[in-house]
């Protein structure tokens, strides 16, 4: 997501400047690189970019579920598209982008609400993919999976950023769907077989408050409703917070997640 620079705070830079900045910087699709020197975030160890397109060149037919701005699937490598690639996404901006950027390599893009079942028939792909997706239905995912087929993912952890969330919202009971044990529960539920299910733990630290504003506009579940308007006065506490301390640091999950539908007898 964000480039693993050295990222130091903006200096002689007013918090009405950075923080204004940020409020009108666009924020469609699912490039981070807006906040390049700005702030940092640990990787995970596996690659999942480069794990995506090994699955990909393997697949016949493959769907890339909640592609947002199509970068990642874009960035695997057209060269390793199945014949048949269809991806979906649900923010109107992010499908318009997504379409510009996926269509000249080969892939279809398919305008789909997260929370709606997906327009496709039983048994349609070998592969199902998505990186980062906000809602995981695994029985639909099952459903569209052909026997034998695999679903591949790389998911948001449970208690992703709850230092960042905490800042904002105070103390709040943290949801525990997101964890990793539940949801290969949930997966099995759903009649997939867990081939692999890996999840770490990743430092995220903002160097300026400029940083989390535009953060918190694009990934919106991190603080639900966040406006500049209604947190100014918290956000310039974590402005001179940062003055005083250094970047602000938050922790991100990751699961690698992989399930198989079983081979039809």
């Amino acid at each position: 997501m964000l480039a693993m620079d050295r990222s130091t705070q903006h200096p002689g830079r007013s918090f009405d400047e950075l923080v204004d900045e940020a409020a009108a910087a666009p924020v469609d699709g699912w490039d981070f690189s807006w906040l390049a020197g700005r702030a940092t975030e640990q990787r995970p160890s596996w690659g999942y970019q480069r794990l995506l397109g090994e699955r990909l060149a393997a697949a016949g037919a493959a769907l890339d579920v909640q592609t947002g701005g199509g970068e990642v699937l874009a960035g695997a490598g057209a060269a390793n598209f199945p014949r048949t690639l269809v991806a979906t996404e649900g923010w109107a901006p992010n499908a318009a982008r997504a379409t510009r950027l996926l269509h000249p390599l080969g892939a279809v893009l398919v305008a789909v609400p997260e929370d709606a079942p997906l327009p496709f028939a039983d048994g349609a792909f070998d592969l199902v993919t998505s990186r980062h997706p906000a809602r995981v239905d695994f029985p639909e995912i099952a459903r569209v999976l052909a026997p034998g087929g695999t679903y591949f993912a790389q998911h948001v952890g449970g208690r992703t950023n709850v230092e960042l969330s905490a800042f904002f919202l105070g103390p709040f009971p943290v949801p525990t769907d997101r964890e990793h044990e539940v949801e290969a529960a949930r997966a099995r539920a759903a009649g997939l077989e867990v081939v692999g299910c890996r999840n770490e733990r990743l430092r995220l630290e903002f160097s300026d408050v400029g940083a989390v504003v535009w953060f918190l506009r694009k990934v919106v579940w991190t603080v639900p409703g966040f406006s500049v308007g209604q947190y100014r006065e918290r956000l310039r506490e974590l402005h001179e917070l940062i003055g005083r301390a250094g970047p602000f640091t938050s922790t991100m999950s990751r699961t690698l997640f992989e399930a198989r539908k079983p081979a039809a007898r």
